[in-house]
Protein backbone atom coordinates (compact mmCIF):
# COMPACT_ATOMS: atom_id res chain seq x y z
CA UNK A 1 0.00 0.00 0.00
CA UNK A 2 1.63 3.31 -1.04
CA UNK A 3 2.49 5.91 1.61
CA UNK A 4 -0.57 8.71 0.21
CA UNK A 5 -3.14 6.05 0.68
CA UNK A 6 -2.23 4.94 3.54
CA UNK A 7 -2.11 8.86 4.86
CA UNK A 8 -5.50 8.73 3.31
CA UNK A 9 -6.92 6.35 5.11
CA UNK A 10 -5.00 7.49 8.51
CA UNK A 11 -6.86 10.73 8.27
CA UNK A 12 -9.95 9.02 7.41
CA UNK A 13 -9.87 7.33 10.56
CA UNK A 14 -8.88 9.72 12.50
CA UNK A 15 -11.68 11.87 11.33
CA UNK A 16 -14.25 9.13 11.81
CA UNK A 17 -13.32 9.59 15.42
CA UNK A 18 -13.65 13.17 15.88
CA UNK A 19 -17.02 12.77 14.10
CA UNK A 20 -18.18 10.14 16.51
CA UNK A 21 -16.70 11.77 19.33
CA UNK A 22 -18.28 14.61 18.36
CA UNK A 23 -15.46 16.99 17.87
CA UNK A 24 -15.03 18.30 14.47
CA UNK A 25 -12.32 20.22 13.49
CA UNK A 26 -12.74 20.82 10.00
CA UNK A 27 -15.98 20.28 9.47
CA UNK A 28 -19.72 20.80 10.87
CA UNK A 29 -19.74 17.40 12.24
CA UNK A 30 -22.57 16.30 10.71
CA UNK A 31 -22.75 12.49 10.84
CA UNK A 32 -22.51 12.02 6.98
CA UNK A 33 -19.79 10.57 4.35
CA UNK A 34 -19.59 14.39 2.29
CA UNK A 35 -18.89 15.73 6.28
CA UNK A 36 -16.16 12.77 7.23
CA UNK A 37 -14.25 13.68 3.67
CA UNK A 38 -14.19 17.57 4.60
CA UNK A 39 -13.16 16.31 8.19
CA UNK A 40 -10.49 14.05 7.15
CA UNK A 41 -9.13 16.78 4.30
CA UNK A 42 -10.29 14.35 1.16
CA UNK A 43 -12.02 14.63 -1.67
CA UNK A 44 -15.45 12.92 -1.39
CA UNK A 45 -14.68 10.75 -4.34
CA UNK A 46 -11.57 9.55 -2.74
CA UNK A 47 -13.60 8.48 0.42
CA UNK A 48 -16.42 6.66 -1.47
CA UNK A 49 -14.10 5.38 -4.53
CA UNK A 50 -10.38 4.50 -3.30
CA UNK A 51 -11.47 3.57 0.41
CA UNK A 52 -14.89 2.07 0.43
CA UNK A 53 -14.73 0.15 3.14
CA UNK A 54 -13.96 2.99 5.25
CA UNK A 55 -17.03 4.93 3.88
CA UNK A 56 -18.88 1.26 5.02
CA UNK A 57 -17.42 1.25 8.48
CA UNK A 58 -17.99 5.07 8.90
CA UNK A 59 -21.62 4.51 7.96
CA UNK A 60 -22.31 1.47 10.10
CA UNK A 61 -20.80 3.47 12.99
CA UNK A 62 -23.14 6.09 12.46
CA UNK A 63 -25.99 3.71 12.41
CA UNK A 64 -25.49 2.36 15.45
CA UNK A 65 -25.47 6.03 17.36
CA UNK A 66 -28.02 6.70 15.52
CA UNK A 67 -26.83 9.36 13.76
CA UNK A 68 -25.83 11.35 16.65
CA UNK A 69 -22.15 11.84 17.84
CA UNK A 70 -21.43 10.51 21.29
CA UNK A 71 -20.64 13.94 22.87
CA UNK A 72 -24.37 15.38 21.89
CA UNK A 73 -25.90 11.80 23.25
CA UNK A 74 -27.15 13.11 26.58
CA UNK A 75 -28.36 16.70 25.38
CA UNK A 76 -30.37 14.39 22.69
CA UNK A 77 -31.95 12.62 26.17
CA UNK A 78 -31.67 16.15 27.78
CA UNK A 79 -34.03 17.33 25.14
CA UNK A 80 -35.81 14.27 25.49
CA UNK A 81 -37.09 15.04 28.87
CA UNK A 82 -37.73 19.12 28.28
CA UNK A 83 -39.82 18.13 25.62
CA UNK A 84 -41.77 15.61 27.87
CA UNK A 85 -41.88 18.20 30.85
CA UNK A 86 -42.56 20.75 28.39
CA UNK A 87 -46.36 18.95 26.99
CA UNK A 88 -47.12 18.05 31.07
CA UNK A 89 -46.82 21.76 31.60
CA UNK A 90 -48.64 22.67 28.94
CA UNK A 91 -51.46 20.26 30.09
CA UNK A 92 -51.52 21.45 33.34
CA UNK A 93 -51.60 24.99 32.08
CA UNK A 94 -54.76 23.97 29.90
CA UNK A 95 -56.42 22.47 32.65
CA UNK A 96 -56.01 25.66 34.96
CA UNK A 97 -56.83 28.57 32.65
CA UNK A 98 -60.24 25.93 32.10
CA UNK A 99 -60.69 26.18 35.78
CA UNK A 100 -60.21 30.01 35.95
CA UNK A 101 -62.75 30.19 33.18
CA UNK A 102 -65.18 28.45 35.20
CA UNK A 103 -64.27 30.26 38.35
CA UNK A 104 -65.17 33.53 36.39
CA UNK A 105 -68.41 32.50 35.48
CA UNK A 106 -69.34 31.40 38.96
CA UNK A 107 -67.90 34.86 40.22
CA UNK A 108 -69.56 36.28 38.02
CA UNK A 109 -72.99 34.55 38.62
CA UNK A 110 -72.96 35.51 42.36
CA UNK A 111 -71.68 38.82 42.12
CA UNK A 112 -74.64 39.48 39.87
CA UNK A 113 -76.99 37.62 42.55
CA UNK A 114 -75.54 39.80 45.64
CA UNK A 115 -76.18 42.84 43.60
CA UNK A 116 -79.44 41.64 42.97
CA UNK A 117 -80.20 41.26 46.83
CA UNK A 118 -79.06 43.90 48.21
CA UNK A 119 -80.55 46.54 45.23
CA UNK A 120 -83.73 48.15 47.20
CA UNK A 121 -86.75 46.66 45.73
CA UNK A 122 -89.36 49.32 44.20
CA UNK A 123 -92.81 48.68 46.30
CA UNK A 124 -95.79 48.96 44.40
CA UNK A 125 -97.57 51.97 43.69
CA UNK A 126 -99.89 52.04 46.54
CA UNK A 127 -97.54 51.08 48.85
CA UNK A 128 -95.53 54.00 51.13
CA UNK A 129 -92.56 53.42 52.89
CA UNK A 130 -92.68 54.55 56.33
CA UNK A 131 -89.96 57.25 57.70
Amino acid sequence: MSTDRQAERDAIQAAMQRLLAGAPIRSTGALTVVQLAAEAGVKRWVLTHKHPDLRQEFEAARESVNGIPAAFQSLKAKAHDLETANTRLRQHNTELAERNEIYAQVIHALTTELDGLRAPRSLPSNVRRLS
